[in-house]
């Protein structure tokens, strides 16, 4: 007796595949919003630092000082890029470069205080706005929206706020 294949598999997979893509669309949703955010958040300091200038800061607010080439990874730029980088930053108070005590070949960067208090005034105001978004979502899909948040950033390998020494401002 001639049996057809089943399509079992093929349907759970389109429903897996439609599963997939619906997630797809609403972290896509979810990431514009997540954009204007920041945006927003970055518009008073648009004349002090690029986007890419405070990412810098962040980075060295939430992993503390760094060498050069530490944070160049951290960035994922290369050392001349980080240090051109670094440079304008230094130009405008916002970090600090000195030699490395225990190796005098290296030299350590780290936030100023300017640098560190832009970074928390521009966190703040990020936070503030996600806090009234959160508030406006029904009660009850809160603690689901953290679960999810999580497992996302754990896939993506996002170090955890709790894990580090500041919450991210990025």
């Amino acid at each position: 007796m001639n049996r057809k294949p089943s399509t079992r598999p093929r349907r759970r997979q389109t429903e897996r595949s439609g599963q997939i893509d619906e997630l797809v669309t609403a972290v896509l949703t979810a990431s514009r919003v997540l954009v204007a955010v920041s945006a927003s958040s970055l518009a008073d300091i648009e004349e002090t630092v690029t986007l890419t200038q405070f990412r810098t800061l962040v980075v060295l607010d939430t992993g503390g000082e760094s060498n050069l080439n530490g944070l160049a990874e951290a960035l994922s730029v290369n050392a001349s890029t980080a240090m051109r980088m670094i440079d304008k930053l230094l130009a405008a108070g916002l970090v600090t470069r000195h030699e490395n005590p225990a190796n005098r070949r290296e030299v350590v960067l780290d936030l100023s205080p300017s640098g560190a208090e832009l970074v928390g005034s521009v966190t703040d105001r990020r936070r503030a706005e996600i806090a009234r978004i959160v508030r406006k979502m029904p009660t009850s899909l809160r603690n689901e929206l953290v679960e999810a948040l999580v497992a996302f950033a754990d896939a993506a390998g996002e170090p955890h706020a709790s894990e580090t020494a500041a919450i991210f401002g990025w």
